[in-house]
């Protein structure tokens, strides 16, 4: 399978014209905002159009320098960090793509994820690669007045309607009493095991409780917000899903990143990831990507939705 990494967003922020009134210093100031915003945006937009480009012309040394120390990525064969990625990446032969869809979403000020869709034309190791559509998502960070990539992954879209699974009927919620959900906090593993926990009680209100408002889902057979989230995780069983292989990143004080892998009867084995930041307070998962994993040769795929 493909080792692509990075592509070309857009941002979709406007600035706000400034009123002309008495209050005219906090619409500057606003204004201000906006356009610091706009230009943290465009840097990453920037990044992501040098960082195609460098694949394409097998620009090695351009391309790693677009990404993190701790850079991790997530493909359809598991995790990879920055120097298994930036080996990867060699094989990859890009002589053509295509990038639509694009979005930003605002982690905090110093940090912002990327999302779209992309089609290719490539081969990895003298193999063609899938054309896609991909879904794919970037996070980056400014330290020390750059911005970075820390994170990257990359679901192939199923282009058709997705087959039938003994696990894709209406899951009862759980008629027992419900305690309180508990408190999320700093590390973003544990409070990935609080939404599971949830998911496998039935609690939908308590996995709802633990979304931002702007929350994002990515997988295989679209992209979701909250309240699409919701709905989707009601129509699985998750109670015998297994988690393991957790590893986290800071990305900065408030906001961090958690990856592992889901396994479950019926439905195959995922890569999941979810970036959990901290808002008024409160640590609340804000995105999540799941991409399932490559089959053995010869099998056919297994697939769910968080």
């Amino acid at each position: 399978m493909i080792k692509k990494i990075l592509v070309l967003a857009t941002f979709l922020w406007l600035v706000t014209a400034a009123c002309t009134n008495n209050n005219a210093p906090t619409s500057n100031a606003n204004t201000s905002a906006s356009k610091s915003t706009m230009a943290a945006d465009a840097e990453v937009i920037a990044n992501e159009k040098s960082g195609w480009d460098a694949i394409k012309k097998k620009d090695w040394e351009a391309f790693g320098k677009l990404l993190a120390s701790d850079y991790l990525q997530v493909l359809d064969d598991g995790v990879y960090d920055r120097t298994r990625a930036l080996s990867a990446i060699k094989d990859f032969d890009l002589s053509d793509y295509t990038l639509s869809d694009w979005k930003t979403i605002p982690i905090d000020k110093d940090a912002v994820i990327v999302t779209y869709s992309s089609t290719v034309k490539a081969t990895y190791k003298g193999q063609a690669a899938p054309a896609g559509p991909f879904r794919e998502a970037a996070a980056y960070v400014n330290r020390n007045g750059q911005w970075l990539a820390v994170f990257y992954q990359e679901t192939l879209a199923k282009t058709g309607p997705p087959p039938a699974s003994p696990a894709a009927s209406p899951a009862k919620a759980s008629t027992s009493p419900m305690a309180k959900p508990a408190e999320t906090g700093p590390d973003a593993a544990a409070n990935e095991k609080l939404v599971w926990d949830a998911l496998k009680s039935r609690n939908y209100d308590a996995f709802a409780g633990y979304l931002a408002p702007d929350s994002m889902e990515i997988e295989a057979d679209g992209v979701y917000d909250k309240s699409g989230s919701v709905k989707g995780v009601s129509m699985f069983d998750f109670s015998k899903a297994e988690l393991s292989d957790w590893k986290t990143m800071k990305l900065d004080d408030d906001a961090s990143l958690v990856t592992y892998t889901v396994k479950l009867p019926g439905m195959g084995t995922e890569y999941h990831s979810t970036i959990w930041a901290k808002r008024d307070g409160k640590w609340q998962a804000l995105f999540h990507q799941g991409t399932p994993a490559m089959p053995p040769p010869g099998a056919k795929p297994e697939t769910g939705k968080m």
